[in-house]
């Protein structure tokens, strides 16, 4: 039988319990936890990994994955495993220039040659730093907000990136993001440090300084961290140029145009619009466009320029370009260096890396998989055992068989998942028991009898396997979906499990292995899952979507269902009464007769009863197990619901059920009918076992069970769970375990028409150069963009970082004034009524005004500090005293204020706010105004918190621009689509009201631009296809291809593979993917106009909404009070 799943969050991990029927939550598949090696990939790479001494180190072969290059003309200094280096232009060996554990990147020559500046993370947080060109001590020039979404592994890309300096040497420019959008600004910062420059512009990219310095050539968005090749949306990039006083668009073309490079009169820049990113150059006198390189293999990245010489990355190689002569040339470089975070490593994974448990059936040991290895740990003392060695195999769920002989397991050592067994007593290798498997193998668990093994894959299939015979066979294969609640029943003839009806309700079925028919036990009426057999055979417990409790709404006249589910229990037998039914001892009416001609009966009933009970129990051992008996007539009637709340976790010997709450396990004693609590904690069983597992108090114990309560136990030993991490194996493995979740799981089984296969070798070449995790997201992150899919995403698993310090923030914009101190030129005003809005220097009796200067922080004066900053890092939520005075002198008044670690919050609604009021006034409060920031729970609290008190307006703009999707758009779409079909009125009022409630009658406007995304797309794309009114913007992101949650991958690495879309029911067509929705209207913001806080798509849906308003039908009035003769009847006084 399989266990119940567990998914428990301890030490930052999820962990799933495996087997039989367990007791605990249902796994999903976002488990996080093992990965897996692929050991023909590592019998691939074996020869170009060899060049990996047993130390570590490596030969002096040319290196490779090297990136982000820059040139002061001599040398090019580029990013290798994290670090700096340096070598000749002309190649030749590498000099390291920094060391740390923080990935230090964008190296830039200042115009002299002599300092770099770069990226680092030396102080924790990513910020803009400079050092000697010939090395030396890094120095910290920027102090900006701690941002949350700041990773080179993450698809909006690190924060603070150094794009340059300005050709006088006197600045650095760089481009940071406040909040966790696309968007982010372009800023300078002095050589010298101090307080960075805002360039006048709304949004910043990738740029080049032209040489003079009076212009700037640069993307308005930076996407080149998306792991989506081949992007033609909205947000594919142009050039523009600006001058100080305007911006001018100098490319026009429907691919990615990025990374400007200013040669001369020539701007260089990077173009996929021939499908493989190269080179091109644009003209500043003629104004033509010519392509300078011709590459077909891998894409040109990251390229840069010194002004004369332009460098760029190619399939980790690096290269060098002569703008006068159009030559390009392989930049062949080699580099000795220790690789520390290649190196394998000795490491306990007991504590982080736990991804599936199993109890042994005599309690005294347990099988865990961590970082994919299988370990028998003992319960109490004992030796703790790796029993599979294989670094390049993910091993994960094992699973003890009932008769405590074996330990069986999943692994992918082939190249493919399979199934392995372990023989406890004899010990060795564990034997592969499949074979020629072709999708990824789900879960297993052992029949109670211990003679086969079940396992469902991605193909929606049920497998038997026999493992002694290593054969296996489908039981079944579902065409709606996979089924993932698949138990054995006592006796191992019979399976459960829920699929979906035609009117798609999951419908509970039983299965009998012999005959290979299947029974419905529930109907199509409700929605029913999680079966599982009482022990004794009698029972088929299940939950069951059909308590009916509606909550109703206060903000509008509806109602939503919650939850629905309810525990259910179903009398597999004709006979078998309900064991809940009442029973009255003394109204009972037998004759002592009766009674003594009755007791033997009774006791040969109760031995049979008890006998049945042992077989139960016994059925781990081999031995006898119950008949388990289903009577198919009237299966479907014989279902009672049990007096416990909703649970998808149990377990009932017949005479209790044992089930999971938010209280902990309690356990529902029938006979009285009464529940108690057996464990603060989860209990996870397997119906036989001699022992389950306590997690109470956050710890593991193995507790006696089933018992009414739980308590005490022996503690789980996994202290030694060690193993040796060989990242030269688990690499290859985990790339070649996203390839497949991919060829498995991709929406389109034809994967966009890409061959992908070859696009696996193409990227696999790179894998024996990989030195760090994030070498390896960098790679998978290339195949994956291959499909080209808006919604493919890889995030790091496990890897050394710098701890972050958050930054204390004022909710202010400040300046350092020539007097030394720092003057406020803006607070943001927040609400003070919104914890998430708070403002530090808008608290009541703060009494701080614009204008104002803070002299001193916790008592030090600021007049010799050059950035504020400084003194408020780590003091985000920690008391901080200000000196604050009227005027530029020492001094001042001391006030004690919370610094807040984020101030978009505070950004947006200031936006917010400022575009209400605009609405308001430029309309003369005919139009009402809302702003949606994505299509999750925040953006349904900002609709229902702006779209009720609007509702008198006579028109309404909505606003989806930078909406980050989610997925809640259909719900908006519902309320924007409502017709009034019937009026109310209420004397004494003047205040009518409509049928249905909460309706808008007039105009509605849709803004959009190039970061609506996601559901962000779909939401604009249903307000057209429903002719909900007019759209005014830039056309969107376009990507619509849905995901779900990741795989267990060995370190932890989170993938997530686009698994479904939507399509046009009025056509049948595709919709949106890698395009947008256009605009009815296409208007683009001026960059100046922007910037200065003009917003002329906003003026655009104003002017539009006031000109629809004049061919608004208002809602009719009350009618005049009518009399009997409107009744029809005579009229009597």
């Amino acid at each position: 039988m399989k266990r119940m799943f567990l998914t428990l969050l301890l030490g930052g991990m999820t962990l799933s319990a495996v087997g039989g029927p367990y007791l605990v939550a249902e796994l999903a598949e976002t488990t996080v936890a093992s990965g897996t090696m692929v050991t023909s990939m590592v019998a691939e790479l074996a020869e170009a990994t060899a060049k990996v001494t047993s130390t570590g180190s490596v030969t002096t072969d040319e290196a490779r994955l090297l990136r982000f290059p820059a040139t002061n003309g001599t040398d090019v200094v580029f990013s290798y495993a994290g670090d700096l280096f340096t070598a000749p232009l002309s190649g030749g060996e590498a000099r390291r220039l920094t060391s740390h554990i923080g990935y230090e990147m964008f190296a830039h020559y200042s115009p002299d040659g002599k300092t770099i500046a770069f990226t680092g993370e030396y102080d924790g947080n990513r910020e803009v730093y400079i050092i000697p060109a010939g090395g030396g001590e890094p120095v910290r020039l920027t102090y900006t907000a701690t941002n949350g979404r700041d990773d080179l592994g993450d698809r909006m890309g690190p924060n603070n990136i150094v794009m340059g300096w300005t050709p006088d040497g006197k600045n650095i420019i760089f481009r940071n993001r406040t909040g966790d959008g696309f968007s982010g600004k372009l800023w300078t910062v002095s050589v010298n440090g101090g307080m960075p420059q805002e360039i006048p512009l709304p949004e910043g990219g990738f740029c080049s300084y032209s040489p003079d310095g009076k212009k700037l050539a640069y993307n308005r968005v930076m996407r080149e961290f998306r792991t989506w090749k081949y992007y033609r949306g909205g947000m594919a990039d142009e050039i523009w140029v600006y001058d100080g006083r305007k911006v001018e668009k100098i490319t026009d073309n429907p691919a990615q145009d990025i990374f400007p490079m200013w040669v001369g009169d020539e701007i260089y820049f990077a173009s996929d619009r021939d499908m493989t990113m190269n080179l091109f150059v644009y003209n500043t006198k003629t104004k033509a466009t010519a392509k300078v390189t011709s590459f077909d293999d891998y894409d040109v990245k990251f390229p840069s320029t010194n002004g004369k010489l332009i460098v760029f990355e190619k399939g980790g190689y690096l290269y060098k370009l002569d703008p006068a002569t159009k030559a390009t040339e392989r930049i062949h470089i080699t580099l000795g260096s220790d690789l520390v975070y290649a190196r394998a490593e000795r490491m306990n994974v007991g504590k982080k890396g736990r991804s599936s448990f199993s109890l042994s059936p005599d309690g005294k040991r347990m099988a865990i998989t961590a970082r994919g290895e299988v370990f028998d740990v003992p319960v109490g003392k004992g030796i703790t055992r790796n029993i599979t060695k294989t670094p390049g195999s993910n091993e994960r769920s094992a699973d003890w068989s009932p008769d405590g002989k074996y330990i069986a397991f999943i692994g992918d050592g082939t190249g493919e998942t399979e199934v392995y067994l372990y023989d406890v007593a004899a010990g060795g290798e564990p034997v592969q028991v499949t074979k020629d498997n072709d999708t990824y193998i789900r879960d297993l668990q052992w029949s109670p009898d211990s003679k086969h093994i079940l396992y469902t894959d991605r193909k929606n299939r049920i497998v038997e396997v026999d493992p002694f015979a290593k054969t296996k066979r489908t039981v079944l294969q579902c065409p709606e979906q996979e089924i993932r609640d698949v138990e054995y029943s006592p006796d191992s003839k019979w399976l459960t499990y829920s699929r979906p009806a035609p009117n798609k309700m999951s419908v509970v079925c039983v299965y009998n292995l012999a005959s290979a028919k299947e029974y419905p036990v529930t109907e199509k009426w409700y929605d029913s899952s999680s079966p599982t057999f009482s022990t004794d055979g009698k029972y088929l417990i299940f939950t069951s979507d059909r308590d009916f409790r509606p909550i109703y709404s206060w903000i509008e006249w509806n109602f939503a269902y919650t939850d629905r589910s309810g525990v259910y229990m179903t009398m597999l037998a004709t006979g078998t009464p309900s064991p809940l039914l009442p029973t009255d001892s003394e109204s009972v009416n037998i004759s002592e007769d009766k009674k003594d001609e009755a007791a033997p009966a009774e006791a040969a009933k109760d031995k049979k009863a008890a006998k049945a009970s042992k077989d139960a129990g016994n059925a781990a051992s081999g031995k006898k197990t119950v008949d388990v008996k289903i009577d198919i007539n009237g299966l479907v009637d014989r279902t009672i619901k049990l007096p416990v709340g909703g649970s998808r976790s149990y377990f009932s010997d017949g005479k209790k059920l044992w089930y999971r709450d938010g209280r902990g396990t309690q356990v529902l004693d029938f006979e009285t009918g009464k529940s108690e609590q057996c464990s603060e904690g989860m209990v996870i069983y397997r119906p036989g076992d001699k022992k389950a597992l306590s997690t109470a108090k956050g710890k593991w114990t193995a507790v006696s069970f089933p018992s009414a309560k739980v308590g005490g136990g022996e503690a789980i030993d996994l202290d030694n769970m060690y193993t040796t991490v060989d990242y030269a194996q688990e690499w290859p493995q985990i790339f070649d375990e996203v390839w497949r979740a991919f060829r498995d799981g991709y929406y389109l089984e034809n994967m966009h028409g890409r061959d992908w296969k070859a696009v696996k070798e193409k990227y696999a070449a790179l894998l024996p150069y990989v030195k760090t995790r994030l070498d390896l997201n960098y790679v998978i992150g290339g195949m994956i963009g291959e499909v080209a899919s808006g919604h493919a995403y890889v995030n790091p698993g496990d890897y050394p970082k710098p701890e972050r310090i958050p930054m204390g923030l004022l909710g202010a914009k400040m300046s350092k004034d020539k007097s030394g101190y720092f003057k406020i030129n803006h607070i943001y005003s927040g609400a003070v009524y919104r914890s998430e809005l708070r403002s530090p220097l808008t608290e009541p009796g703060m009494n701080i005004s614009e204008g104002d200067f803070i002299t001193a922080i916790d008592g030090q004066s600021l007049k010799d500090v050059d950035n504020i900053y400084r003194l408020l890092v780590g003091k985000a939520d920690k008391l901080v005293e200000l000196t604050v005075s009227k005027s530029a002198a020492e001094g001042g008044r001391k006030v004690v204020v919370k610094p807040i670690s984020d101030e978009y919050p505070l950004e947006h609604y200031e936006w917010v706010m400022k575009n209400i009021r605009t609405v308001e006034e430029k309309s003369g409060g005919k139009v009402g105004y809302i702003y949606i920031p994505d299509m999750g729970p925040e953006g349904l609290n900002e609709f229902a918190r702006w779209y009720y008190p609007q509702l008198d307006k006579e028109a309404l703009i909505i606003d989806d621009r930078a909406n980050g999707g989610g997925n809640i758009s259909p719900m908006v779409i519902e309320r924007l689509l409502r017709k009034v079909y019937r009026m109310t009125m209420y004397r004494n009022s003047n205040q009518n009201g409509t049928i249905p409630e909460a309706t808008h009658t007039g105009p509605k406007v849709l803004l959009i631009n190039k970061y609506s995304a996601s559901d962000g797309d779909l939401f604009p794309w249903s307000f057209k296809a429903n002719n909900l009114g007019t759209v005014i913007g830039t056309r969107t992101w376009g990507g619509i291809v849905g995901i779900s949650g990741s795989l267990p991958y060995m370190d932890g690495t989170d993938v997530r593979v686009p698994f479904f879309t939507n399509y046009d029911a009025a056509t049948g067509q595709w919709i949106v993917e890698n395009h947008g929705v256009d605009p009815d209207i296409v208007l683009d913001n001026d960059p100046i106009k922007e910037y200065a806080g003009e917003d002329q798509q906003l003026d655009k849906a104003i002017e539009t909404a006031l000109q629809q308003i004049k061919d608004r039908k208002p809602l009719p009035e009350t009618p005049a009070p009518r009399t009997f003769v409107d009744l029809g009847l005579p009229q009597i006084k």
